[in-house]
């Protein structure tokens, strides 16, 4: 398997179209029609990451995804934060805390190799897999909030950013759940009645994922954490719908995923890059590196892990979609006044993770699957536990197959 990545080739073909280059396309990061397929992205990673989700078998079997979510993800925005407000003097404290929050989310789909090989045990690789499909819409309500927290720091006598990001955070969620239980049973009901066919129901998903965003944005609750909710629903619910939704979902994920990245090279990168600074790079560094790997490490404490383990977990932390987005989101509020320099971290770091991650991926793995094969012999070492495995990320590259355990609800 090549360790040429398809979001590093449209990265390096969106940076030779761009303003900066060849000039084949001149658009603002503004652009509404950036902004549309970004969050239109972004609704769709929200909600197939969700359903994809098996809570009850996270619950039994995935102690480690556990253990990075609700130890490991805390821990890194802290760390984050510690270190941005040390590199940067131009950032507020709560600055700092939002630019944690939005380069705390992992995309697995960046190391694709890591998360799909045979050869890396099925307990470690579906740890990662599970992580990014849960960590990106758990950092949603705690990015929103901050950006509240900052935005009434600056305006004193502003608690209306309070109450808007409480109703956001409390609203999304009863939208998303409410319109995945209708929308599943209704979809059940036609489905026993043989009134829609394979095609129709490919569909579906996608239009409740739309529907519960459009609702909970219609009466003041946060589309995307509707989006998110209404996975989890969807998916632990009424599977059936869910499993056909990966196979629509394979293709069209994949198309929108690598035309934002494309868009992020084309219209973020230079800009980023011509203003680069030491401290810039120095965090995208220490973000990649020892903000992720010492809340990994702690938060893993105690499991009985190997120290490779603990090592190739904790370097598998690509930053991706997630961060682009919501870093789209902070370039919205006019009232941050560093949201230049958020945007450019996060750009840079985006970049650097890209092509880190991208060139390690396959190497890493087929070089822990080799070190793993010394550990079939002891079956009671904790990395070789058999776990029930969950449907991975949108797959850039081709895979060798595995097994998936998870059978639809």
């Amino acid at each position: 398997t090549t360790v040429i990545t398809p979001p590093m080739i449209f990265v390096t073909f969106g940076l030779l179209i761009g303003p900066s280059l060849f000039g084949v396309v001149d658009a603002e990061i503004e652009s509404d029609v950036i902004n549309f397929i970004a969050e239109l992205t972004l609704i769709l990673i929200l909600f197939t990451d969700a359903s994809r989700i098996d809570l009850k078998l996270l619950r039994l079997e995935h102690d480690i995804p556990i253990r990075l979510l609700v130890i490991g993800l805390p821990l890194t925005m802290v760390a984050g934060a510690l270190v941005g407000a040390i590199l940067f003097d131009a950032l507020t404290f709560w600055e700092a805390v939002l630019l944690a929050i939005i380069l705390a989310p992992t995309d697995a789909a960046l190391g694709q190799a890591v998360v799909s090989s045979p050869q890396v045990p099925v307990r470690i690789r579906q740890a990662l897999n599970v992580e990014s499909g849960l960590n990106d819409g758990i950092a949603l309500p705690v990015l929103l909030f901050f950006i509240a927290v900052a935005i009434s720091a600056e305006n004193i006598g502003q608690g209306y950013w309070l109450q808007f990001a409480a109703a956001q955070i409390i609203l999304g969620p009863i939208v998303g759940v409410a319109v995945a239980y209708v929308g599943g049973r209704l979809v059940k009901w036609s489905e026993d009645r043989g009134w829609v066919d394979e095609a129709f129901q490919k569909l579906v998903a996608l239009g409740l994922a739309l529907l519960a965003f459009a609702l909970a944005e219609l009466v003041g609750g946060n589309g995307f954490i509707a989006a998110f909710c209404a996975g989890i629903t969807l998916g632990n619910l009424f599977g059936n719908v869910c499993s056909r939704l990966y196979e629509f979902i394979e293709a069209e994920g994949q198309l929108l995923a690598l035309i934002t990245f494309m868009i992020y090279g084309s219209v973020m990168v230079m800009p980023a890059l011509e203003q680069i600074s030491w401290p810039v790079l120095l965090y995208a560094v220490l973000s990649l590196t020892i903000v992720r790997l010492g809340p990994v490490a702690l938060s893993l404490t105690g499991m009985g892990l190997r120290p490779e383990t603990i090592l190739f977990l904790g370097w598998f932390g690509p930053r991706g979609i997630a961060s682009i987005i919501y870093g789209l989101i902070l370039v919205e509020e006019e009232a941050l006044p560093g949201r230049e320099i958020l945007f450019n971290v996060m750009v840079v770091t985006v970049l650097l993770s890209i092509f880190a991650h991208g060139l390690t991926a396959v190497p890493a793995a087929n070089a822990y699957g080799a070190h793993a094969e010394s550990m079939k012999e002891k079956p009671d070492v904790p990395e070789m536990k058999q776990v029930g495995q969950m449907p991975v990320r949108v797959r850039f590259q081709k895979q060798p197959p595995s097994p998936v355990d998870r059978q639809p609800n």
